[in-house]
């Protein structure tokens, strides 16, 4: 609605950190989707596997549409690998498909994360949709309440960011330890599939700074946070 320096000195350091991981995320899977697995193991039969081997056998993976697109779905039990990860035997598609199958195995494990983070998907999204917009009108008609009032809500959201953390981080732990183990790749084959899933983590990480700031921004400029910035 207005210019406001102070907002772009809290958001810069997250965009730069957004710009860099997703940066860093594309150059790995790049270079690592150049690099064949010495047993000519795809994404689709690297995750089957996985769940093979963890005893899971009611979880379908399916080809998807898109970019980087792919996930686990816990209420479908679905598998979803984009088109080159799922048909390609490279390293990076090896990667992030053991990196869903984490995913698959952490929902058969009844991992307590990941089930928060089911939990508060709904919340989550009232948040996002509606916390950001309740806070500037809040400022805008320097209404104390509404802001709050938008904070609560958006707290939502940067409570989900934070809780997908460990999910994220565990479900590569996972994929990195298990592909070796089953013999899906090979040590050195492992390190580069580290590097993928490394690169990966640091987007969620920016994401959950960026919410963070974001919310610290609006109460500071309410008055919530530190004193009123008149």
């Amino acid at each position: 609605m207005y210019f406001d320096p102070l907002y772009f000195a809290f958001m810069l350091p997250a965009l730069a950190l957004s710009l860099w991981a997703s940066f860093r995320t594309k150059s790995a899977f790049k270079k690592y989707a150049k690099v064949r697995t010495a047993r000519n193991i795809t994404g689709a039969r690297a995750a089957q596997i996985m769940l093979e081997r963890a005893g899971i056998r009611d979880v379908k993976i399916v080809a998807h549409r898109g970019y980087l697109s792919d996930h686990y779905n816990p209420s479908t039990k679905t598998l979803a690998l984009s088109e080159p990860v799922f048909q390609t035997p490279s390293v990076s598609a090896v990667g992030v498909a053991c990196h869903e199958a984490g995913h698959a195995i952490q929902h058969a494990r009844g991992y307590m994360p990941l089930k928060l983070r089911s939990a508060i998907v709904p919340m989550a999204g009232i948040g996002s949709n509606f916390g950001v917009w309740i806070m500037m009108f809040g400022l805008f008609f320097s209404s104390t309440n509404m802001v709050a009032l938008g904070a609560a809500l958006f707290s939502l959201v940067v409570l989900f960011q934070l809780v997908t953390l460990p999910v994220e981080f565990d479900a590569s732990a996972r994929a990195k330890k298990l592909a070796f183990a089953h013999g899906i790749v090979l040590e050195e084959e492992q390190r580069g599939m580290s590097r993928v899933l490394n690169a990966a983590a640091l987007t969620y990480v920016a994401a959950a700074i960026s919410s963070i700031l974001t919310l610290l921004y609006f109460l500071m400029r309410a008055g919530l946070l530190g004193g009123r910035d008149d």
